[in-house]
Formats: structure tokens, sequence, C-alpha cells
């Protein structure tokens, strides 16, 4: 197993996914859950101190691999971010793995993002190789509001600069998702699942949220005064909220 992960307490295994981050994602959230839990947090490829990607990038399947190599057969899955779109898939493809499912303000793939959103993300990677400029384009976005005006905005600058500097390290690759795409099979979940949402993330991640409430079981939450860092800025509601779910 290449992939970077690390382990901290013990009981029932909780595996915390993020996208465009590393482990630091979890910095305050983790240490809560590893009071009752076995949490396992990694970086995925190409991110954190994980390995650049040598072909195209399959999460899903790398997932499985770091399951197997650490003999979990079961396991809760907490997704962030793209880390919520790789639990979806993979609670999808491998349900027979996935105890329950818990996802923060997640992507979902086959959505149709606005052209707001997509006009933002070609502006940033204009803005390449100038990292500061890419930071600062991502961070004026009005899904970061909270976090960039709290305590933890330095964190998630570092973060971002790590990520985006590791990005100019990969080849030409793309990313690998199953197919058809969750949009399309979200009344397939199996999983019993949890979507917390921050009330000020973007009007394109609220969509998504909606469209898992009207094609899903899933329960959705929001929390006031959050943004797409809930993680960051609410830990312990997310932990309660997380752990009375993880207790039903």
């Amino acid at each position: 197993m290449d992939l970077y992960y690390e382990i901290n307490g013990n009981g029932h295994p909780v595996v915390l996914l993020t996208g465009g981050a590393d482990v630091r994602n979890w910095t305050f959230v983790a240490s809560l859950l590893a009071e009752h839990y076995k949490v396992v947090a990694f970086d995925g490829r190409g991110t954190g101190k994980s390995p650049s990607p040598l072909e195209d990038i399959d999460h899903v399947e790398d997932l499985l691999s770091l399951l197997d190599h650490l003999d979990i057969k079961q396991a809760t899955l907490i997704g962030h971010s793209m880390g919520g779109q790789i639990a979806t898939e993979f609670a999808l493809n491998y349900p027979e793995r996935v105890s329950k499912l818990v996802l923060l303000a997640p992507g979902l793939s086959g959505f149709s993002y606005s052209k707001e959103f997509e006009e933002n993300m070609k502006r940033i990677h204009e803005a390449a190789p100038d990292i500061d400029k890419m930071v600062e384009l991502l961070l004026s976005d009005p899904s970061y509001r909270v976090v960039t005006a709290s305590l933890h905005r330095d964190l998630m600058v570092q973060m971002l600069r790590h990520h985006m500097n590791r990005m100019f390290e990969w080849p030409s690759i793309e990313m690998i998702w199953p197919q058809p795409p969750a949009i399309e099979r979200l009344g397939e979940l199996k999983a019993k699942t949890l979507l917390i949402i921050g009330k000020e993330d973007s009007p394109d991640n609220l969509r998504v949220a909606n469209y898992f409430q009207k094609h899903s079981d899933a329960r959705i939450i929001e929390i006031p005064g959050a943004d797409h860092m809930v993680n960051l800025t609410h830990p312990e509601k997310l932990y309660r909220q997380i752990t009375e779910f993880l207790k039903e």
C-alpha cells in the first residue's frame, strides 16, 4: 500500500475521505471520533504525503485497496467535498463494505454545476502557475466566506497551497469514475446515509444536497453559520451529529 494513512483510536472502523486537501482536513474531527472509533485518515493519490499518480486515478479502487490492506471488512465512510463523491461511488459499487455513509457537502458524479462555478474554476486554472493568485481566487468564492474569516484561514491556505503544488507534479492524467455516474444511481444506495452541509455553502453544493434529498433516503442536516469547510469551523457540532447517527 503506497498511500499515506494515519490510524487513531479503537473500535468500529471509520474512514475519512477528502478531495483537494490532505489529512489535515480532519485535524479537529478525527481526534474527537478517535475517542470512540478506529479512525483511518489518508491522503488520496497525488495529495498530502501520498505519491503522485503515474496513470489515471481511480479513487474508488484505491479506497478498496486501502481497506483490503488494513483488513477492514466493513467501515463507516465519512467523505468531505470530493471525498463525499468518492464515498458515494464506493458505497454504490461495494455496498457490502460500507456500514454507514456520512457525506459532508459532497460532490456528485454526473451533476451539472452552474455556469458561475465553471467560470470560477476556469479563472483559477488560468491563474496557474501563480499559486498565490489561485488560492486567492478560490477563497474569494462565497462558499469559503466563513472559514476565511475564522482562526482556521491559515490552515486552509496551507492545505490549498500544498495541494496545488502537488498537482503541478502530476503527469497529464484523468480521474476514472464508475459508470453510470452516481447521479443516476442514488436510489440504489443501500447504506444508511447522513448528509451534512453548511447553510452558507455555495448554491451548487446546496443543490447537490437537495438532489440527495429528492433521490435517495439520505437524511439531510444543515449547520447554520457554516460554509463548505464545516469540518474546520464547526467540528464539535459535526461530531455530535455523526456520533448520534452512528449510534442508531
